[in-house]
């Protein structure tokens, strides 16, 4: 699907059935964390995890990811490539609770922090165009770090429509999508940047699938499915 019709699917489920944004968030975090505790071999306890958040519900999914994470003892490092007060409303409150936790919050970051895995949550399949500062100088470190990078529901860069890399994009060693796959993860250049692919569950009604030709049905055995 398009940007503009997972817009629409998102207003659909939010606004028509009365699906809460916090719901769909609580979801799409606890999926990146199940998913990142398998690439940790199953097991998170003392390991290091950054989480790089952006100032949108992607960095909310993010947000949500690090405090799963945290209680199963990882050590996570949370990344603001800006203040906090950038952040919108609903990824403030999570911002709010992570900080409330315990999680380190590092503002105005430039560089990863040395990590065993690194998940990218910056940007969403709302953005286009190529990162801007200081979001590109992260977005680089992450991707210099060579360490292994989990990109949530897209990577940062990557356009959602077209599936044509920015400059700079993040390159993942997987990435977990939600709800729907995105029309960009068609493109062959889109591959090489999103690394195995997931597609998670997040409590969109079927209503909404069948709306789109789709089908639910995906998820019968597993609330994650692998795409590829």
């Amino acid at each position: 699907m398009t940007a503009e019709e997972l817009a629409e699917a998102d207003r659909t489920a939010t606004q028509e059935y009365g699906v809460d944004v916090l719901l769909l968030m609580e979801n799409a975090g606890a999926a990146v964390a199940r998913l990142a505790r398998e690439m940790l071999g199953g097991g998170v306890a003392g390991k290091r995890i950054a989480c790089l958040v952006g100032k949108g519900n992607n960095g909310g999914d993010g947000l949500v990811a690090a405090r799963h994470l945290h209680n199963w003892s990882a050590e996570v490092g949370v990344v603001l490539p800006g203040p906090p007060g950038d952040l919108g409303e609903i990824p403030s409150k999570q911002l709010g609770i992570v900080k409330k936790i315990g999680i380190e919050v590092a503002e105005n970051a430039a560089k990863m922090p040395e990590a065993e895995l690194c998940i990218d949550a910056l940007l969403g399949y709302g953005s286009s165009g190529n990162p801007r500062e200081p979001m590109a100088s992260l977005i680089r470190s992450a991707n210099d770090s060579k360490v292994p990078i989990l990109a949530v529901d897209l990577p940062s860069g990557l356009d959602a429509t077209r599936g044509e890399p920015g400059d700079p994009c993040i390159t993942a060693q997987a990435t977990i999508t939600f709800g729907f796959a995105k029309a960009g993860f068609l493109n062959p250049r889109a591959k090489s940047f999103l690394g195995e692919l997931y597609l998670a569950d997040v409590s969109i009604p079927a209503d909404v699938y069948r709306k789109y030709g789709q089908t639910a049905s995906y998820f019968e055995r597993n609330n994650i499915v692998k795409l590829w």
